[in-house]
């Protein structure tokens, strides 16, 4: 993958978020080296959801196909209250998650990392870094030298201008930043069972069974293996194993009833945790994943969550390699996956606890809110958009990224739902116009525009002139199609990242608007890295900086 000299960015962790950040940066054309301290991949089936957004994220890295074929689908939540059905809420298909054990995901981004020429070196430990600058700024070394051991033998210093810490929850690149990770621990344990089961279960819904001593859920996995998971309320004491004979105890207690584990694939208790580094970056080095936050695990949101980050980082570390953007590009990561990551802790918070409902008053609080989403219809509409991902918003922080003056677009935006710029572009639309999916080109910026009615020629002329040779492809949508997937018809630009989201948005007269924008994320002048311009030459191989020279430097 690289040679001991010329790593452009260090992965430390081959779990699913480092293997992600991996592959995406080597189809961006960064030279990346992956390690892990563990011996061999790991085994456990840990993580089990993949929400629309990882998923649309993972195919157009190259394996949604393969994905699709080794997952099951996840069609709705039911819930039971001492027996007795509360709530069936069912999933629209286009919000369904996939249910695939962690470790057949992190065996398909291994593939995928293979076929981009990477390979990721197990039993590589992480001691130190050498020469980490903890003033914080990026730009005052133009590397780190990460000290590590293979199998507890000889010492290697491997010098990098980047870092990524996707390392868990226990990571020592989180230590050795000085990052604290605050947050707490629920009064909770989770005991947990992956087993073949005789007995009827349905094999595309989540069952939740909700008792004054816990809940008990069950999920569906492929081939016909079904988890089994309790919460233990008060936790478990250190050292605690679950057995199956207590496990069918519970199932018996609190289940549906008719069921009897009868081959257990997976077993163990953990505690649950909400937790966030107080800091995702320092100086060249970044946290993505368990590394940089833990949630509990209701809604099966952590793996997804920390794709999400190594999407974010992976194109704006590449920009930077590649001298299209400023170093001050970087900064935006923190102030965006904090924010994602707080609306994610504060939804699975209220989904534990709604688990620990123990007293008569709190139960029927409880039930009769899950009535009353039941018959509202408000979950289908409301929840499972968020929980899949479609309502994740970086939001902006300069007036350039929206419309002048009151836009209708902009006020009617804030309604639940509609299209906002920080959100994802509609996939539909940017699948349909080739700037989406797995053969776009992943470090290409968007612009995708609706020509005015009116001085349409000038508006055009002057597009052309600011994304003459900036890495930005221009795309035409068709009004009426523009105008039913954005909800904005009128003449105008939305500034797409490289990640699909909306970096600015406006109008006729809102060009100087997208001027700005594009001066402050790809400015002509020379980027304010100084060590980025050679690496814009060393990061394009052959086969990009001829397709550079071919199409004038848009892509």
């Amino acid at each position: 993958m690289t040679g001991p000299d010329d790593t452009e960015v260090l992965v430390v962790g081959a779990g699913p978020v480092g293997l992600f950040a991996a592959c995406e940066l080597l189809r961006r054309g960064v030279r990346v080296r992956i390690i892990d301290r563990a011996e061999q991949p790991a085994d456990q089936p840990r993580a089990l959801a993949l929400w629309p957004r990882a998923l649309d994220i993972l195919a157009d890295l190259g394996i949604g196909e393969r994905l699709h074929r080794a997952s099951i689908p996840v069609a709705g939540f039911r819930y039971y209250s001492l027996g007795k059905e509360l709530a069936d809420f069912a999933i629209p298909a286009s919000l369904q998650a996939r249910h695939l054990p962690q470790p057949h995901t992190e065996r398909l981004l291994t593939e995928r990392l293979h076929e981009l020429g990477g390979k990721a070196e197990h039993g590589v430990r992480l001691l130190d870094f050498d020469d980490l600058d903890f003033g914080g700024r990026i730009d005052a070394t133009d590397g780190v030298t990460a000290v590590v051991t293979q199998n507890g033998s000889d010492l290697e210093r491997i010098r990098a201008r980047f870092v990524i810490g996707a390392d868990g929850a226990s990571s020592i690149v989180r230590r050795l930043i000085g990052a604290g990770f605050e947050g707490s621990t629920y009064e909770l344990a989770f005991a947990l069972v992956d087993a073949r089961v005789d007995g009827e279960l349905p094999a595309d819904r989540l069952l939740y069974y909700q008792a004054p001593t816990g809940t008990l859920m069950i999920a569906p996995l492929p081939d016909r293996v079904f988890r089994i998971l309790a919460v233990i309320p008060g936790g478990a004491p250190a050292g605690h194993r679950v057995t199956v004979e207590a496990m069918q105890e519970l199932l018996d207690a609190r289940g549906p009833g008719g069921v009897t584990i009868t081959e257990p694939v997976w077993q163990t208790v953990y505690r649950v945790h909400a937790r966030q580094a107080t800091e995702y970056q320092r100086g060249r080095v970044f946290l993505a994943g368990d590394a940089a936050h833990v949630h509990s695990p209701a809604g099966g949101q952590g793996m997804n969550n920390g794709i999400q980050d190594a999407y974010n980082l992976a194109w704006k570390l590449a920009a930077v390699l590649r001298g299209q953007s400023p170093s001050s590009l970087l900064a935006e990561y923190t102030a965006e996956r904090r924010a994602a990551t707080d609306r994610i802790i504060a939804d699975t918070d209220r989904q534990t606890r709604a688990w620990m409902a123990n007293t008569p008053a709190r139960i029927t609080v409880r039930d009769a809110a899950f009535r009353a989403a039941d018959r509202s219809g408000l979950v289908p509409r409301l929840v499972f958009p968020v929980m899949a991902g479609r309502r994740v918003r970086y939001e902006p922080v300069r007036a350039t990224q929206r419309p002048g003056g009151r836009a209708a677009c902009e006020l009617l935006g804030r309604a639940p739902g509609r299209l906002r710029p920080g959100m994802v572009f509609p996939r539909d639309l940017a699948l349909a116009h080739g700037f989406a999916g797995p053969d776009a080109q992943p470090s290409g910026w968007t612009l995708a525009t609706v020509p005015p009615a009116v001085r349409a020629a000038a508006w055009s002329a002057r597009l052309a002139e600011l994304t003459e040779g900036r890495p930005v492809r221009t795309v035409r949508l068709p009004r009426a199609a523009a105008l039913s997937a954005t909800g904005c018809g009128r003449g105008g630009y939305h500034l797409v990242r490289p990640d699909g989201h909306i970096a600015a948005h406006g109008h006729l007269d809102d060009l100087e608007h997208l001027a700005a924008e594009l001066e402050l994320v790809l400015p002509r002048k020379a980027p304010q890295d100084p060590a980025a311009e050679p690496a814009a030459v060393r990061a394009a191989g052959p086969a990009d900086q001829a397709d550079q020279a071919a199409d004038g430097g848009t892509r």
